[in-house]
């Protein structure tokens, strides 16, 4: 059997174009510009190149700034990280300069934000205290929070709001400006809080009622599926859930839809510092298919989202009481 012997092909016929009339991914005007010093924070925003993650980071700042410009909801959804990598500060001024219009956690979150408003610090060391049975085991965590929870469910409130009250109120919560929950509560937004039972700390305390941590999470997630409801030409941002958050936000969407309220053109962000399955497809992909976009922006939260707070600011012409 002989061997088909070849030839180098010739070039001398291909077609070309010019590459003037070419359409290209990449434009000169659309390149970064050099920062200079001194400039204001948003000529820096300005100066980053309009491609790819910098498009997208533009693109999620215009379509809060236009939500909130048309009083149209921007709900947080966070697991505990931002908490614990220091952005309460950051979370409860977007709320008080009514960028955020409604919170959303897992269960660790309410433990983060205790801690700091009742001693100033949290975030003990897992792996220090896990050899010895302490892991979790600081006493006032877990004997205030499952009395709130427990005096919660008998006065038929949600999680959050009962946490949230606790802080506001409390005399020995020396801290209490550092808490999200307080905020809400003071300010009358939504914080709802969707625990997965025997995740949390305060679930190995002798004081925790399960039933009372169902009652007031399952009314926390009824009333975040409200939230949902009026989610149409809103923006959802999730903030470091890999899991929960997610499984719960394509569930609350789904009972909205279900009920016949059109939740179609949404905005959705997902904002963490890997790539997860579900944040990707229950909130980037899956609840815009029918309208809407969706935007992945990867990064360290403790970078990402003092800069995305800083930057709608900016776009909304928010000031500080300090400065107004």
């Amino acid at each position: 059997m002989s061997g088909k012997k070849y030839r180098p092909i010739s070039l001398k016929k291909v077609r070309r174009y010019s590459l003037i009339s070419r359409k290209s991914k990449v434009a000169a005007e659309k390149t970064a510009k050099p920062f200079n010093a001194g400039a204001t924070f948003q000529e820096f925003i300005d100066s980053l190149p309009d491609i790819l993650a910098a498009s997208d980071l533009r693109s999620v700042i215009s379509a809060i700034v236009k939500a909130r410009k048309e009083d149209r909801p921007v709900v947080l959804a966070m697991g505990a990280h931002p908490i614990k990598v220091g952005l309460s500060p950051i979370i409860i001024d977007l709320i008080k300069s009514g960028v955020i219009t409604a919170i959303a956690t897992n269960g660790a979150a309410i433990i983060h934000d205790f801690e700091i408003a009742y001693s100033g610090h949290t975030s003990e060391d897992v792996a220090k205290e896990l050899s010895d049975g302490s892991f979790g085991m600081a006493k006032e965590t877990g004997v205030l929070l499952n009395r709130t929870i427990k005096q919660g469910a008998k006065r038929g409130q949600g999680l959050g709001m009962s946490v949230g009250e606790m802080i506001s109120k409390g005399k020995r919560f020396k801290y209490k400006e550092m808490s999200i929950f307080a905020t809400a509560y003071r300010l009358s937004i939504p914080a709802t809080v969707h625990v997965a039972v025997g995740t949390d700390i305060i679930h190995m305390h002798p004081e925790c009622d399960g039933g009372a941590i169902g009652q007031t999470s399952y009314y926390d997630f009824r009333l975040f599926a409200s939230v949902v409801a009026d989610l149409d030409r809103g923006v959802f941002i999730n903030l470091g859930s890999a899991v929960l958050m997610p499984e719960v936000f394509l569930k609350a969407l789904t009972i909205a839809r279900n009920l016949g309220h059109r939740v179609d053109n949404i905005t959705t962000v997902t904002m963490d510092f890997n790539r997860h399955y579900r944040p990707m497809v229950n909130v980037v992909q899956r609840p815009t298919m029918s309208g809407g976009r969706g935007y992945y922006l990867t990064g360290h939260h403790e970078i990402m989202f003092p800069l995305l707070a800083a930057a709608v600011k900016e776009g909304m012409g928010v000031k500080d009481e300090k400065t107004a």
